[in-house]
Order: C-alpha cells, then sequence, then structure tokens
C-alpha cells in the first residue's frame, strides 16, 4: 500500500488518472501480483485508488466514505455510543458553519439565496404534510458551503451529515418538530438575506438545538 502511494505521489498522479497495469505496477514496485492485489483492494476500500473493471485501476478521487462508514457503524455499535457520536457530529457541523460565516455570507450570490430559500420554503411545505424533508436538508447545507470553493469543506459537509443521517433515526422528531427544523431553516435563509453575521450564527446555533436537546432528553451526559 506505502509503495503504490509513494508511486502515485512520485509520479505527480492526479485524481482520475489512470494507474499502470497489474503487472506494470508490479514491476514499478517490485512487488508480487498478489501482494498488489491485496494493496489495491484495501486502497480502494479508502477511496484512494478506484477500480472500475472492463477499464483499469484509476487514482481516487479521496472522498470521505470511510470515515462515514467507520464512524456511522461506531455509533450504531450501542445507544450509549449513538448519543455520543451524534453529539459530536453536531459540535462539527456547527463549528464549522458558524466559524466560517463571514466567508459564506460574502461568497453567496442573489442564485444562492433563492435556492436557499427555495429549499426552506419547500422542507415547510413538506412538513406541514408532515412528510420527510431529508434530501431538502443535505441539498440546503450543501447549496449553503458552495460559495466557500472549498472541496474539502463540502466534503466534510457531506460527510457528517450523512453520519448524522444514519446515527439519528432514533431521535427523529415528531411533526411539530419537524415544522420547527424547517422553519429554523427559513430563518437561517432570512441571516442570510439580511447579510447579517451575528444573526447568521444565532440562527445556526437554533438549528442544532433541537437535536441536542433530544439528546439531552435521551441521554442527559451526552
Amino acid at each position: 500500500m506505502g509503495q503504490i502511494k509513494e508511486y502515485i505521489l512520485r509520479n505527480h498522479l492526479k485524481p482520475g488518472d489512470l494507474l499502470p497495469t497489474e503487472a506494470e505496477l508490479c514491476e514499478a514496485i517490485g512487488a508480487s501480483r498478489s501482494s498488489v492485489r491485496e494493496a489495491v483492494k484495501t486502497l480502494s476500500a479508502l477511496d484512494i485508488v478506484e477500480v472500475r473493471h472492463g477499464h483499469g485501476t484509476f487514482v481516487g478521487r479521496m472522498s470521505l466514505a470511510a470515515l462515514v462508514e467507520s464512524l456511522a457503524f461506531r455509533g450504531l455499535l450501542t445507544s450509549e455510543e449513538d448519543q455520543r457520536v451524534l453529539g459530536q457530529v453536531v459540535d462539527v457541523r456547527e463549528t464549522l458553519e458558524q466559524g466560517l460565516a463571514a466567508q459564506l455570507l460574502a461568497g453567496l450570490d442573489d442564485e444562492h439565496r433563492e435556492d436557499l430559500a427555495a429549499l426552506a420554503a419547500e422542507m415547510v411545505e413538506r412538513a406541514e404534510r408532515e412528510e420527510d424533508f431529508l434530501d431538502l436538508d443535505r441539498e440546503f447545507h450543501l447549496k449553503l458551503m458552495e460559495p466557500l470553493g472549498n472541496d474539502l469543506v463540502l466534503q466534510l459537509t457531506e460527510a457528517f451529515w450523512q453520519v448524522q443521517a444514519i446515527v439519528a433515526p432514533s431521535l427523529r422528531p415528531v411533526a411539530s418538530q419537524q415544522l420547527l427544523t424547517a422553519e429554523l431553516h427559513v430563518a437561517i435563509v432570512e441571516a442570510v438575506v439580511a447579510n447579517d453575521e451575528a444573526r447568521f450564527r444565532d440562527a445556526i446555533a437554533a438549528h442544532y438545538a433541537p437535536v441536542r436537546a433530544s439528546l439531552a432528553r435521551v441521554n442527559p451526559s451526552a
């Protein structure tokens, strides 16, 4: 694994670039086919390489899928761990969005504001019909971070959103709480439109407050 990673770095390969064939890679790093095959399997699981059957092996997109799987599985092992992981995920998500408040507000243009407003409005409509809106929630938070132009921040946002979505079903709110959550997204949009950084930070804190309250009810020490 280390030799394959060194090969990628030494040859200045980028995400999406094609790696040599298995035989060529064996010769390049001086390893047996079985060793290379096992290393590629592990690197593929880590998204460092991507195996496309019939096309070859490529440098991976370096996603955080392995992190999501690890955190989500750890959180699902026990109810106590579930609550602890969820609390930590909420901390990270809130810290990212509040900490980048100034850059976010500076980067959002009219189109982004309109998109965020439309997503929040549809959340309210679905909540009033007692329908789930997880897909809209995900799109909202990615859209919020998009103007930063920072791929790592987007990946972190996606990763921690996924972990929360996987680990939190036991805390899924009732209809009235769903509506509150939707309305809290509307409050975030209003702060964005007003270009008010303090108001935006407060709206983000309020957005995560219901999850924190649910955690506190289930486990006061979470």
